[in-house]
């Protein structure tokens, strides 16, 4: 039977036409002329037939599934140490950078997934600076995280995840540079993100308050930025402030004079300016307000803080 199922708005009208001349069938349609068909009812009409007598030719559109880069393996029995770890993480390794390389792909971040015994997983992903197949920067990479790497139950399942990329090519300008091995560099960070931790290794970024001091660690960005270049008059009249992180805690106490002491410096205040009161966040439970000085001290430009009937050292002026 001839259907009207076509989402064409042409070929439903076409089936209408042919229906009240009494095609009904595909025997039916095919049993019409087909130049006849094609004047009366244009090329539509004539696909229409043409599929009916089994003489359409469809080209077939080549699509290629995307390939994944996944290597994974179950252990026999559970792993307590790192050893066997390592080695299945080095024969994952050696074999997706073969089928990157085969197709002419590098590996731009890698994506480790633990197993344990009692279902639960770890995941954990390294981004490397510079796309790269190399094994052994790979293997030294996973290793660092692992050295340190502990859990409270054995591991029975193991995975690792390539994501491809084509190779980095840049050209860089007669005055700019790059780093010789930006690699290394992700290993030292690897390393100090392994003894400090993650929350404490990467590029400050000041947040969006008034808060002094106030900033959070991101993803460890190695190209410099001189989006905001200081002129030369700015670099020749700034003066840094080099904090202290935590602030020391200080006490002012009067006598016959005002004086300052705390672990960092002592002395007599021979000058000051301030209060500065600031606050903020006073919406939410994370409110803030304190006042700051800046305060001549032997000799010394430091800056300090009360709040709540404490006061705090931040730093000392360079």
């Amino acid at each position: 039977m001839l259907a009207r199922s076509e989402p064409d708005g042409r070929l439903t009208e076409i089936v209408g036409i042919l229906h009240k001349w009494g095609v009904h069938t595909l025997g039916q349609l095919a049993a019409l002329n087909k130049e006849d068909l094609r004047e009366r009812l244009g090329s539509e009409a004539v696909r229409l037939w043409e599929r009916a007598n089994g003489t359409a030719t469809r080209p077939l559109k080549f699509v290629q599934p995307p390939e994944s880069f996944i290597e994974s393996f179950e252990f026999d029995h559970e792993v307590e140490t790192a050893e066997p770890l390592l080695f299945i993480l080095r024969r994952f390794l050696e074999q997706l950078a073969l089928r990157l390389s085969s197709i002419y792909l590098v590996a731009r971040e890698l994506t480790l997934t633990i197993t344990f015994s009692n279902k639960g997983t770890y995941e954990r992903v390294f981004k490397i600076p510079q796309p790269t197949n190399e094994v052994d920067l790979l293997f030294r990479m996973l290793q660092t995280h692992l050295d340190n790497f502990k859990s409270e139950y054995p591991i029975v399942a193991v995975a690792l995840k390539a994501e491809p990329s084509r190779p980095a090519s840049q050209q860089f300008g007669l005055f700019e540079t790059t780093l010789r091995n930006p690699q290394q560099l992700y290993e030292t960070l690897a390393r100090l993100s392994a003894l400090v931790g993650n929350d404490r290794v990467g590029t400050p970024v000041l947040e969006e308050t008034h808060r002094p001091d106030a900033f959070r660690m991101e993803n460890f960005d190695w190209r410099l930025n001189d989006e905001c270049p200081m002129t030369n008059n700015e670099k020749k009249h700034r003066i840094a402030l080099r904090r202290f992180r935590p602030p020391a805690r200080t006490s002012v106490f009067v006598s016959a004079g005002r004086y300052l002491q705390s672990d960092k410096t002592r002395g007599e205040i021979l000058d000051q300016a301030g209060p500065f009161l600031l606050s903020g966040n006073w919406w939410d439970e994370k409110a803030w307000a304190r006042a700051e000085w800046d305060m001549e001290v032997d000799g010394e430009i430091v800056r300090a803080h009360e709040a709540d009937g404490v006061w705090k050292l931040d730093g000392i002026y360079d």
